[in-house]
């Protein structure tokens, strides 16, 4: 079984292929258990469903149904993997007990099991019966893998004082695809089409697949065309999966609450303080959506490296944040099919709320995969940040701030300060507000002393600040000579 291959089918995921294969084909009898989730769209069945195949395991997949219709369909999937006949079974420990039987030392795949966790909440504790030394799982030898896309629900099977905690060896989460890989799976090459493409959909592969059946923009003239024939299209499947993808949260009682605090972060309200503003609630009304959304990684909390508790939200998932910021407020013109108005009136607003925000988290993808020869050694820690300037009454942001590995005892070092424009050609002028929050934070206590003012622009950079620039990968002689990276050098192989 160690010699699995992938299948040519399955696109990328050579680390999650990797790590499955060795949890199938590990001699070791402590593992027998392994969690695959990850949200929807990611591929999670089509790679399990590969990986039954190549090691001729059983692959069953739960639905939204009964405790009684779900034994009757498990029952016919174990009976087909038998060799035929019909298998009634009165309970799950009958149900598992049987397909350990016919499956001896192989491999089980459930996929969608909160679907049956729902309709037999006792089921983990049926299996953490079957688990122990004596129970049927591993006296056969076979390796269980549980998968699903409900979040909130497979991050609670191995938590606190649940069944399940303790038993798997596996916990494999499924993302999305990086942005580079994203690229080259949409056919991609042109890295500023590739940035528009990904500030929509992501790098969720069903989107290209199923979604909008291979339909790829062909040229940067070809964008705003495919726009309107996909996302914007009431008739493909595309323009609705945004309200789907909270609808399917089990853990969500309240959807105009979401989309609510949704919003508020898309429109740039990123402090818990200033959600509940714009939704005009109270701060303390908005924890619980807050936790739940992050739960469901739709959203996430980054803490501010220069600013000890205070953290921002952003949504993870774009084609939200592209939904949040132009679906929503264009709804009424959408359902009528006046798609063209819509895209019209809300071009510029795609362009800064989503793309330019879309784009400052790839320059930060791509700072913290950065070669050592980039910053002088490899990244600890990559985030947003502000630095206050008292002095003159404002705060400046810092879009990338790259820190070494935290040294106890020691200031903590910055390698670089990174401003990010998208639609922007760069100056020096925004090396000067890189230098001054350089110098704020050297008399906070940082070690500034060999931090890199880094220039990130999607549109390019002026003659001034190209004259007074260092290629990527050779370090500046004097500190205030700034790093310029540009689109290619962000789509360019880190390796």
């Amino acid at each position: 079984m160690e010699s699995l291959v992938k299948p040519e089918r399955v696109f990328n995921r050579d680390r999650e292929w990797a790590s499955l294969v060795r949890f199938a084909a590990s001699p070791s009898p402590d593992v027998r258990l392994g969690i695959v989730s990850g949200r929807r769209r990611q591929g999670k069945t089509f790679l399990l469903d590969a990986l039954a195949e190549a090691a001729r395991g059983f692959f069953f997949t739960a639905t939204d149904a009964t405790e009684l219709d779900s034994l009757a369909g498990f029952g016919a999937a174990v009976a087909g993997c038998a060799g035929g006949g019909r298998y009634a079974f009165r309970d799950w420990d009958e149900a598992f007990e049987r397909l350990c039987e016919v499956v001896g030392a192989g491999l089980i795949v459930i996929d969608e099991f909160p679907y049956l966790s729902k309709a037999s909440p006792s089921l983990p504790s049926v299996l953490q019966r079957a688990l122990d030394p004596r129970g049927y799982l591993r006296q056969s030898g076979a390796r269980l893998l549980l998968c699903g896309s409900a979040m909130s629900v497979m991050g609670h099977l191995l938590s606190g004082s649940a069944p399940l905690r303790g038993r798997a060896s596996l916990e494999l989460i499924v993302k999305p695809l990086g942005y580079r890989e994203s690229a080259r799976f949409w056919n991609i090459d042109n890295p500023r089409l590739a940035v528009l493409v990904h500030s929509i959909v992501g790098g969720t592969p069903a989107y290209r697949r199923e979604f909008v059946a291979g339909d790829t923009p062909d040229s940067l003239a070809d964008f705003d065309s495919w726009v309107l024939r996909t996302v914007l299209n009431p008739e493909v499947p595309l323009s609705r999966e945004a309200r789907y993808l909270l609808a399917e949260e089990t853990e969500i009682r309240d959807p105009a609450l979401y989309h609510a605090v949704l919003g508020a972060i898309s429109g740039g309200n990123t402090t818990r303080g200033g959600i509940a503003n714009a939704i005009g609630r109270g701060s303390t009304d908005i924890g619980h959506p807050l936790s739940v959304l992050e739960d469901a990684q739709l959203i996430t909390r980054e803490a501010d490296p220069f600013n000890r508790g205070k953290s921002s939200y952003r949504v993870v998932e774009p084609l939200i944040a592209f939904y949040e910021a132009i679906m929503r407020r264009e709804w009424t013109r959408l359902e009528r099919g006046n798609s063209e108005a819509a895209w019209r009136n809300s071009r510029a607003t795609f362009l800064s709320q989503v793309v330019g925000p879309h784009f400052e988290e790839i320059c930060r993808d791509w700072a913290i995969s950065a070669a050592e020869d980039v910053f002088g050694e490899l990244p600890g820690h990559v985030a947003a940040a502000t630095v206050n300037d008292p002095q003159r009454k404002r705060q400046i942001q810092i879009d990338v701030a790259v820190l070494a590995p935290e040294d106890t005892g020691q200031p903590r070092r910055i390698l670089s300060l990174g401003e990010v424009k998208w639609d922007r050609v760069m100056t020096p002028g925004h090396v000067d507000r890189l230098r001054r929050a350089r110098d704020l934070l050297s008399a906070k206590g940082f070690d500034t002393s060999r931090t890199i003012l880094a220039c990130y622009s999607g549109a390019g950079f002026d003659e001034n600040l190209r004259a007074l620039a260092t290629p990527v990968g050779h370090r500046p002689a004097d500190p205030d000579t700034p790093l310029l990276i540009d689109l290619d050098t962000v789509y360019s192989d880190p390796r």
